[in-house]
């Protein structure tokens, strides 16, 4: 495997560990702090952590800028106020297991929309490992018992969690449908300029939130949420994806996905005491398995 493989997929490993968090926090906070509040401030503090190492890049690059023109509006819009508001907003109505459910939706909208818009159908080796990996993830989800995966119930939050995940798909894919525009644009830079136009695009809803009696209390613990969303949900793991994407493409890089539920089994473990059970092992040897098979060079074919 090409060392820059190797790189792409460990930022994948990143980045699904910083989202497995991301996800903890929106269900830990969902009754604490709203969640527009939360996407807003979340990416209000990633910005101003992030000018003053991209605002020389970004002068230096505004010919770049100025060619990707509208289509970084529209990733901004997708990408940085469209996902997590929309995750956010899906945790205040349904269930963790839900998310997790929902959110296996992903790959296979990928794998569909890059065969549309890209010309890039996965060769069987790719659907092979998708399918390796949903075995996993629905052992962890049913628990290893079919009692428990028959018994799920859907909702409202399920409905706004599946629109989330159809935004993900999308971002995923124009990221590498205008790779041509974004490629000349160093990722940081990127990162900086998506930011600079999904704030002001999430700041009416936050507006909107307030107007309803939505607020939140400064405390230490909220502040923490919003602090470890902003550096690691939004900076790493942006970071990471964006390059994996540059990389692997778009259909190879959502199987990641499929580890939300193993990385969130073990932080569970770690932090809050939890015990792994069997099934937590073998789903994640699964869908470790799943992705390794999916992610392999020639696992996708151009038209």
């Amino acid at each position: 495997m090409p060392q820059s493989s190797r790189y792409a997929i460990a930022g994948l490993l990143l980045a699904t560990l910083c989202w497995s968090g991301n996800a903890l926090v929106a269900r830990a906070f969902a009754g604490e702090i709203p969640p527009f509040a939360l996407s807003f401030w979340r990416w209000s503090l990633a910005l101003v952590l992030l000018m003053p190492f991209v605002a020389k890049p970004l002068w230096q690059h505004r010919a770049a800028l100025r060619a990707a023109g509208w289509r970084l509006l529209v990733l901004a819009g997708i990408g940085i106020a469209g996902y997590n508001s929309l995750l956010y907003a899906a945790a205040q109505t349904t269930t963790a297991i839900n998310i997790t459910l929902v959110n296996t939706c992903l790959p296979l909208m990928t794998f569909i929309g890059a065969g549309l818009l890209l010309g890039e159908w996965p060769q069987q080796r790719a659907w092979w490992g998708m399918a390796v990996a949903a075995g996993g993830l629905l052992v962890l989800i049913s628990k290893g018992s079919w009692a428990s995966l028959s018994g799920l119930v859907f909702n409202q939050g399920d409905l706004i969690m599946l629109l989330a995940v159809a935004d993900w798909a999308l971002y995923s894919l124009l990221l590498k449908r205008w790779a041509v525009y974004l490629l000349p644009i160093p990722p940081l830079a990127l990162l900086g300029v998506l930011m600079l136009l999904g704030v002001p695009l999430i700041l009416p809803f936050y507006v909107y939130e307030l107007t309803q009696g939505a607020h939140f209390n400064l405390t230490p613990q909220n502040l923490a949420a919003i602090g470890y969303t902003a550096i690691f949900a939004s900076l790493l793991a942006y970071l990471a994806w964006n390059h994996a994407i540059r990389v692997l493409g778009a259909a190879k890089a959502v199987l990641a996905t499929y580890l939300m539920p193993a990385f969130t089994a073990v932080l569970g473990w770690l932090l809050l005491g939890e015990v792994l059970q069997h099934y937590h092992w073998l789903g994640a040897a699964l869908i470790f398995a799943g992705l390794l098979l999916g992610t392999q060079q020639g696992a996708a074919r151009s038209r």
